[in-house]
């Protein structure tokens, strides 16, 4: 018998995360765009959509979910704005901008006070983690349990086209409008990866051991109360 949980999925954008997720269990989606929530809501019917600042929501929300997915805005952790900002002159960013630190926010809340399994995702960030992180694919992730390795094909975000990116993410856009498309697709995590960490949050503490998230994160030179409790 499948466990039925109720999960949140904070800045939702389009779905990517959630893709291969089925319809077993009962999932809250939170996303502040109204354009962007209502094409994620064409494809995922059955979840509750909500229009809403994800920050704030999980604030008031976050014991009313047995997983949560977060996935904060990512520009000002990304390797590929700092570089830009500093070495290209043909782009209208500021030099230097402050991290958003609602990334740290949410993952001491969770890690603090939330009793289910929670996941924080966002870039590989152009600085070394405040926080241990577990790094696959292209992403870094804050996890209460060991994310096990997968292999998958590289996104190529920084030369595919939306026609790639449609086939790799598996999203059709073709008959919406007004929304910037590829932004939409590459904020996408890979179906694949997020089937995965489900079924990795699923397996529970149970099967996984501090000892593999601490080889994880051993030669990065973290204290052991920076590790996620597991």
């Amino acid at each position: 018998m499948k466990t039925k949980l109720k999960i949140l999925n904070l800045y939702a954008g389009i779905g990517g995360n959630r893709k291969s997720w089925g319809n077993d269990h009962n999932i809250t989606a939170i996303e502040i765009n109204p354009k962007i929530a209502k094409i994620y809501k064409d494809f995922f019917p059955n979840d509750k959509v909500i229009v809403k600042d994800a920050h704030k929501y999980l604030l008031k929300h976050f014991k009313e979910f047995d997983f949560i997915w977060s996935s904060p805005p990512c520009p000002t952790h990304s390797r590929v704005r700092k570089n830009c900002a500093m070495n290209r002159k043909d782009i209208a960013l500021p030099k230097a901008k402050y991290p958003d630190m609602k990334l740290y926010e949410e993952i001491l809340l969770l890690e603090g006070y939330f009793k289910g399994k929670y996941c924080v995702e966002n870039v590989i960030a152009w600085y070394k983690p405040l926080i241990a992180a577990q790094e696959r694919q292209r992403h870094y992730f804050w996890a209460n349990f060991y994310i096990s390795e997968i292999k998958l094909e590289p996104d190529h975000i920084c030369g595919g086209s939306i026609d790639y990116f449609q086939k790799n993410f598996g999203f059709d856009l073709s008959k919406y409008n007004k929304i910037n498309k590829k932004l939409a697709l590459t904020n996408c995590v890979n179906y694949e990866l997020g089937e995965h960490i489900l079924n990795c949050a699923l397996k529970g503490a149970k099967q996984q051991t501090f000892e593999a998230l601490r080889s994880h994160v051993k030669n990065q030179n973290y204290q052991a109360d920076l590790l996620p409790a597991l």
